[in-house]
């Protein structure tokens, strides 16, 4: 057994996904090393077709927010200051609304890929936006492991901890190669 999914591997993997949305998905998550979240919320607006670049916004958040008037220790659910009780969710919006943004270069291969899935009609709108991918969190992790089983990937190892676990969207982030032009 190993401990990573291996560039060729991924490869393998986009040529038995059974659909280009599929294809897309697998490529995005290794060639960017998103998140599933982040590649889950990608817009098309968020395609760069010009300079050849993604903006992703980051979204895992690890917030310490903090009542304005006493200071105490506050949650994101939060609408109230549990030590003094004041009114807090302004405080808590305003934290809220703070998420890092980075673009990405696109290589040719991906860039191509995403141009013809765009042409293609494959983005989803919701609530007004076009997303990417109009697909849950669930869905994309069957589609990684699904992709993975026809390719044939053996399950990968920890290296810390020793446990066996199947490819995963993470274990793509895991193996990110940067993109060559």
């Amino acid at each position: 057994m190993k401990a990573y999914v291996e560039p060729e591997e991924v490869t393998l993997m986009e040529k038995v996904a059974s659909n280009l949305r599929d294809e897309v998905l697998i490529r995005l998550l290794f060639r960017l090393g998103c998140r599933i979240s982040e590649a889950l919320a990608l817009k098309v607006e968020d395609i760069n077709l010009v300079h050849d670049t993604v903006t992703i916004q980051h979204l895992k958040t690890s917030l310490k927010l903090s009542c304005p008037n006493c200071s105490a220790r506050l949650g994101k659910t939060h609408g109230f200051c549990p030590k003094c009780g004041s009114k807090v969710a302004e405080a808590v919006a305003k934290e809220q609304e703070h998420r890092r943004v980075r673009s990405l270069p696109l290589d040719e291969g991906t860039l191509k890929m995403l141009k013809d899935y765009i042409r293609r009609g494959g983005p989803v709108i919701r609530d007004g936006k076009r997303l990417i991918f109009g697909i849950n969190r669930h869905r994309a992790w069957q589609i990684v492991k699904e992709c993975a089983e026809r390719a044939g990937l053996p399950d990968l190892v920890n290296p810390e901890t020793g446990r066996v676990h199947g490819v995963s969207p993470h274990r793509l982030r895991d193996a990110f190669a940067p993109p060559t032009r």
